[in-house]
């Protein structure tokens, strides 16, 4: 094995007509670090080419699915890049002809539930948990409230949002964040089976139909994003937000 390959953060295997796409940046808790997004986003735009792909599985390995921002990055160089290609990714996921499913298990937490709410399926462990912890840090869930919001319910989304704390897969579905939760040990199971059954569907059916199921994600995330990688970009910088993040990174040494 290469070098190259094995210290990719995301692994990109194919399937029948199921891309899967495998977050591995366990050293970080596959944070959205710069190269991991890279990574990513050339993974996304592969299955998008491969005309034999019908449906793109993102994944994780680890105990984690994401943690969200890089802070470690964020301290040292600010999110003004970062906080524009999350918000980028986000609406490649959306606009993608080809359905994007999520399986959610362990952590998911800040800007990893932008992923979540931008799939158009997205399948979680009822143990799974979930938390919007930038309020914790002086931030805000800026860039991915533009999926978020368009998910949430607003009640569950004041909660989650203000409260930052922790709730289940099955509270998750009950929001309206992921489409469904079940048992751990049958988390594989429905994920393969959602996906063979979006596979039969016809690739002109598939590209249309999500095109009108999204035609207001995107058009939110196309007038908003560039106010919300701002306003992010701006709360990371703030004095408030690097004393609380540099305070959070030193208790996890």
């Amino acid at each position: 094995m290469s070098d190259a390959a094995e210290t990719e953060l995301v692994h990109y295997g194919a399937t029948g007509a199921v891309a899967t796409l495998t977050l591995d940046s366990q050293h970080n808790r596959n944070a959205l670090s710069r190269r991991l997004v890279t990574e990513l986003f050339a993974g996304l735009e592969r299955a998008e080419a491969d005309d034999d792909v019908r449906v793109v599985l993102i994944r994780a390995e680890g105990r984690v699915f994401c943690s969200g921002a890089d802070l470690s990055e964020a301290t040292a160089g600010g999110m003004d890049e970062g906080a524009r290609r999350i918000v980028e990714l986000q609406r490649l996921i959306a606009t993608m002809d080809k359905p994007v499913v999520t399986r959610l298990h362990g952590a998911v937490r800040a800007g990893g539930i932008g992923i979540v709410a931008a799939s158009d399926i997205a399948i979680a462990a009822e143990e799974a948990t979930f938390a919007l912890t930038e309020v914790k840090l002086g931030l805000a869930a800026a860039i991915i409230s533009l999926t978020v919001h368009h998910r949430m319910n607003p009640r569950a989304a004041a909660l989650t949002t203000l409260g930052g704390e922790v709730f289940t897969g099955r509270d998750a579905a009950a929001y309206g964040l992921v489409t469904t939760a079940v048992a751990a040990d049958e988390l594989d199971a429905e994920v393969e089976r959602v996906c063979a059954s979006l596979a039969t569907g016809a690739p002109q059916g598939l590209r249309e139909s999500k095109r009108i199921l999204n035609r207001d994600l995107v058009a939110r995330i196309d007038a908003h994003g560039d106010e919300m990688a701002e306003l992010s970009a701006r709360l990371f910088a703030s004095d408030a937000a690097r004393e609380a993040m540099t305070a959070f990174l030193s208790r996890k040494k």
